[in-house]
């Protein structure tokens, strides 16, 4: 009976979890619009259904029945593969992040609340990350179009260069914890978490994951007032919705892991009595890092490119290798 442990199993919650994520990404959508409206002293969507709440839905059908128009100068197959390339790592990277503690058995079958514990669960998580890059970067050159081109440039450059800090900062994490495993992380921070003992980790890591989820301040691929809308401009109907998708579940992903990495996990009070709570713990801390990237938005304006490029070579790679430098002498006295 071992492949219904190492497929059927793993199988179910893959598709579970895919089905979360899409559903989390069309409501998170929503949230924003309306969060992002209060900020602004505006009211949001508030028409398709009650205060709104089927906005999503009405944009999805929208999308989908949307005319599929494909310019004739594209290079025509990279073209319709680079939005699917942009939202498949994001999805996938969730293989190895456990939403919560302990396991349940169910006919004799443990499952666990994860889709695998890799021993290397960090290094799949930096590979997985940079193959987003390529989606949008393909997108950008396939669609032979100067604003495109100039988006996805934009996006490669980005996207590599913030990738240094967040690995660094996620490099003093691993010291700490002495493993790489995502599910020995939380584990190692059932008493302290460690956002207690790396502050500017978790600074460093949220300014990376803002860049490298193209979210505002650091939003150039797509900047509307200089490039039209950036790798996307020759896009829309679905295809447009798809790199909407994987802009929204990147933001997930990147909650999800700020969330495993520097606020704990799982734990929080009572959860060793009760462990369901581990999940509502989970989700609630995720759902902050959200409000913060959302609040972010609200608050910031887009930076100039130069000034992105300049403020991660010369200011936040160097804070990330001191930081490293810091940590590894603290755990090398204290060890």
């Amino acid at each position: 009976m071992d492949w219904i442990s190492l497929i059927l199993i793993p199988a179910i919650k893959s598709v579970l979890l895919v089905v979360v994520l899409l559903t989390g990404f069309a409501y998170l959508s929503y949230i924003e619009r309306k969060l992002v409206a209060r900020f602004q002293v505006r009211y949001g969507p508030n028409r398709a259904g009650p205060f709104g709440a089927l906005q999503p839905i009405a944009d999805a059908l929208k999308m989908v029945f949307k005319e599929e128009i494909i310019p004739l100068h594209v290079d025509r197959l990279v073209y319709v593969l680079a939005p699917a390339l942009t939202v498949i790592p994001a999805l996938v990277i969730w293989a190895v992040i456990p939403v919560s503690g302990g396991s349940i058995t169910i006919f004799g079958q443990t499952i666990t609340p994860y889709v695998a514990d890799v021993n290397v669960g960090l290094l799949y998580i930096l590979a997985i990350a940079s193959l987003g890059t390529y989606g949008i970067v393909l997108a950008g050159w396939s669609s032979n179009n100067k604003y495109s081109l100039l988006g996805g440039l934009r996006t490669g450059s980005q996207m590599l260069s913030y990738e240094l800090p967040m690995g660094i900062a996620l490099a003093s994490v691993v010291l700490i914890a002495g493993s790489l495993s995502l599910v020995d992380i939380v584990n190692a921070q059932s008493v302290v978490w460690f956002v207690v003992l790396q502050p500017i980790g978790f600074i460093i890591y949220f300014i990376s994951g803002l860049a490298e989820a193209g979210r505002s301040p650091f939003d150039l691929p797509e900047t509307e007032n200089e490039l039209v809308s950036g790798f996307a401009t020759e896009y829309g109907g679905i295809k447009f919705a798809l790199f909407f998708m994987g802009e929204y579940i990147h933001m997930i992903t990147i909650s999800a892991l700020a969330t495993t990495f520097f606020l704990g996990g799982w734990y929080g009070p009572f959860v060793g009595q009760i462990p369901i709570l581990g999940l509502a713990y989970f989700l609630i801390k995720v759902a902050f890092v959200i409000f913060l990237i959302i609040w972010v938005r609200a608050s910031l304006p887009r930076v100039r490119y130069d000034q992105l490029m300049r403020f991660c070579w010369k200011f936040l790679l160097p804070l990330s290798l001191l930081n490293l430098a810091v940590t590894a002498v603290v755990v090398l006295l204290v060890g």
